[in-house]
């Protein structure tokens, strides 16, 4: 048999054997798949539309990534069309996913070119493609539904990956796709993958209300099911599950894979931060507020200290520290806070205290005569719509900058401010943990959490509470016309303080 022939063969049996696909992933990246991706293959290629519901680490995307190159292979002149939550999730998802994967065969890397936004064919490129789609969350119903418009071919595949929280009109162009049938010379295919973290939307849809449409293969990480992904850490789930509790949203969605009893969502867009970074005020808009400052402190390593000052609808600049391994950290941030308090003039300090790391500073500026008042986080919140502080000043925080706030332009706000996601438990606002949005953004959000903190107790006129009456007293004759005063020594047009020349409180 010729070598052309054993070539025919070989992709005969890719495409039409119940296993083919899985044997592709075999052939060409040799790996052997978990049992819930070998599931998921199989119903890729006997099915129109397939589902993955999964909890965090167990391969969805990856699954994605090979059923792409699975169809990519086997059917010519086909058309693919890929999509994620936003352009960078797919950017680094699935996009990177089928990267790594054409570079571990060299039979994928003869045959296709991969670009930033297009896969193509090296032999038929305008007619073999892949193509990366994306789509603005405040597109109205029918642009998101062109999303994944533009596909006409006799093979046609559609990839929708982080379907958690896509809106139902994304589907509705793949949906259109399927009603010409699926035979052996016109074939159209919809895969998705998602974590279940809204109770509407594309895989809720998949999953539940029309489920029966549906194949869907469920991932899960539980510890305690047997059928578990090998692929994430036992120790980890159980990590998660004595860490939060079992009832948790956050580990339902990302330790079990399964729909919480209500939608995990993003508490602000990034639309909503950069409108208020560029927000202008009028200094009366303002003025009238008390001064306060957030400060949320950080011991050793990449985490920094940040001081946050804020007077109504006006954050300023913050001051950053960072702290060496045997720096006297206590005295260093008290000393820092003393003097952003004489420049900016504050009426009210708050310090992070859930760590125990700022004791020792708010130790130094009560023996000082100052009043710093300590936030703790995981503290029952007073108000109870929320769960504890930490979703009080975060949900507070939150209506600020939808409701007027003005911030300043700190790039890391924009990713801080938009990686959270919130729930609701027994009727009460709870944000996800800390240590989970960390994890995903690959750092602690420390200017957001600095900034919040001076949301803990409900704004007031400058120097009319009795503490703000008391500090006002001694600090009257402490300051001097020549101290800083950010509303009339700006640097800039915009009036945020000057890093270059020290304006910062």
């Amino acid at each position: 048999m010729s070598t052309q022939a054993l070539v025919d063969e070989r992709l005969r049996y890719w495409r039409r054997d119940p296993a083919g696909a899985i044997q592709f992933v075999r052939d060409q990246f040799d790996v052997e798949p978990d049992p819930d991706q070998c599931a998921a293959l199989v119903s890729y290629q006997k099915n129109p539309r397939t589902a993955m519901k999964a909890s965090k680490g167990t391969g969805k995307t990856c699954t994605l990534a090979w059923c792409a190159w699975h169809f990519l292979t086997v059917y010519q002149d086909c058309n693919v069309a890929a999509t994620s939550i936003t352009s960078d999730n797919l950017r680094d998802g699935l996009w990177k996913e089928m990267a790594v994967w054409q570079a571990k065969s060299p039979f994928l890397q003869r045959a296709f070119h991969w670009g930033k936004e297009r896969i193509e064919s090296v032999y038929r490129p305008a007619t073999w493609w892949m193509a990366a789609r994306t789509w603005s969350k405040s597109a109205n119903a029918q642009a998101q539904s062109e999303t994944l418009a533009g596909l006409h071919a006799k093979y046609i595949l559609f990839l929708i990956d982080e379907a958690g929280g896509m809106p139902r009109p994304i589907m509705a162009t793949a949906e259109a796709a399927l009603t010409s049938g699926a035979t052996d010379d016109n074939v159209a295919k919809i895969g998705v993958g998602g974590n279940p973290t809204n109770l509407e939307g594309v895989l809720y849809d998949c999953c539940v209300s029309e489920a029966w449409l549906w194949s869907v293969i469920s991932m899960t990480g539980d510890p305690d099911n047997p059928k578990r992904s090998p692929r994430v850490s036992i120790q980890w789930a159980r990590d998660q599950i004595q860490k939060y509790g079992r009832n948790s949203p956050w580990v339902k969605v990302n330790v079990f894979g399964e729909f919480p009893e209500s939608s995990l969502n993003t508490l602000l867009g990034p639309d909503d931060v950069q409108e208020a970074i560029n927000r202008k005020l009028t200094v009366d808009e303002y003025e009238w507020a008390q001064k306060r400052l957030g400060v949320d402190v950080a011991r050793y390593g990449d985490d920094l200290t940040v001081i946050f000052p804020r007077q109504g609808l006006r954050a300023f600049l913050p001051a950053i520290m960072s702290h060496p391994r045997g720096s006297p950290v206590s005295t260093d941030i008290a000393g820092r806070v003393m003097m952003a308090k004489r420049k900016f003039g504050s009426e009210l300090e708050f310090f992070d205290s859930t760590g125990g790391w700022a004791a020792g500073a708010r130790d130094i500026l009560h023996q000082a005569g100052q009043s710093p008042i300590s936030v703790l986080y995981s503290a029952p919140s007073m108000d109870k719509r929320y769960k504890n502080v930490r979703a009080q000043i975060w949900i507070e925080g939150t209506n600020w900058v939808k409701n007027g706030g003005k911030l300043p332009p700190v790039p890391e706000l924009l990713a801080e401010m938009t990686t959270p996601t919130y729930s609701y438990v027994g009727g009460q606002f709870v944000i996800e943990p800390k240590d989970l949005v960390k994890e995903r953004l690959g750092r602690s959000p420390n200017y957001t959490d600095a900034l919040f903190e001076t949301f803990f107790l409900p704004d007031m006129p400058a120097a009319q509470s009795p503490l703000g009456r008391m500090i006002a007293v001694r600090e009257a004759g402490r300051r001097s016309e020549n101290d800083f005063d950010p509303m009339t020594q700006s640097a800039d047009p915009s009036g945020d303080f000057d890093p270059l020349r020290d304006d910062r409180i």
